[in-house]
């Protein structure tokens, strides 16, 4: 299915997303990392997980592992993710729609994503800044986790964790309201106040502004982001469910410019059926 994110790609004549270029990725082997001139090339065989020192200087991060590096996250091209993402146990996906909520999603299946936010370059969303195939870099500072993003609208993420508490009426936003804190290893983000302009993945899975998103990243080895992804929405979904996908260490490369909000000439022809 050719999305409005994907014709946006084409025919805005930007760099070619690295998830695009055919090196596996994902539970599925989809997405990869080389693309505009080889960027996720010559990746060394993973070795044991990077930690960050044990320095107070680091705060809540010390001694934890290290989420960057000289290098980026090549993120995958999840189109939908039922279908490219696993459970936690590697099973099939059983999205638990509520009546509306599904025709929601059959309709933008009928008329190929043609008015998905993103081929609008509007920001993708949690949990799909992960799933939008364009690298991310991500920064453990001694109070908060920042993320920055190439593609997606261009944005940055911040993941507060000095301890502090949701607002009890966030004003609604693309990427929500985010708050974190390790358990062990592994880097638990929690996330509401998001707006309900964004869909969850280009096949067009959709929520409203009740979403509650979990997400735990881990780093298994050198070469190997995890990330999973547990989706509460009372409106849109009869059950929390949860996806799992993993991102690719492409060392010694760096975030490049990428505009999605210039001359773009395509929107007219996304007409769906």
């Amino acid at each position: 299915m050719l999305t409005a994110a994907a014709v946006l790609a084409v025919w805005s004549l930007a760099p070619a997303p690295a998830a695009a270029q055919g090196e596996p990725q994902g539970p599925e082997g989809r997405g990869g990392g080389r693309g505009r001139g080889g960027r996720g090339a010559n990746r060394p065989p993973a070795g044991p997980t990077p930690r960050l020192p044990e320095n107070p200087l680091l705060g809540v991060n010390s001694g934890k592992p290290d989420f960057g590096g000289k290098g980026m996250w090549q993120v995958p091209y999840i189109v939908d993710m039922q279908k490219q993402g696993k459970t936690p146990e590697g099973g099939t996906i059983d999205v638990p729609f509520k009546p509306e909520a599904k025709k929601i999603f059959d309709y933008r299946t009928q008329t190929n994503s043609k008015d998905d936010p993103e081929g609008f370059c509007l920001p993708p969303g949690v949990p799909r800044m992960m799933y939008t195939p364009y690298p991310t870099q991500i920064y453990q500072l001694a109070d908060r986790v920042l993320f920055t993003y190439e593609g997606g609208a261009h944005v940055w993420r911040l993941i507060w964790m000095d301890g502090r508490q949701h607002a009890k009426d966030p004003n609604p936003t693309y990427l929500g309201d985010a708050i974190g804190h390790w358990e062990g290893d592994t880097l638990v983000v929690d996330t509401v106040g998001m707006n309900d302009r964004t869909w969850l993945d280009a096949a067009g899975h959709p929520h409203g502004e009740k979403l509650h998103v979990i997400e735990k990243y881990t780093r298994p080895d050198s070469n190997t982001l995890r990330v999973e992804a547990t989706i509460d929405d009372p409106d849109f979904y009869t059950k929390p469910w949860t996806v799992v996908t993993t991102a690719t260490w492409a060392p010694g490369q760096e975030l490049l410019e990428y505009i999605c909000q210039e001359n773009n000439r395509d929107l007219q022809h996304l007409v769906g059926k």
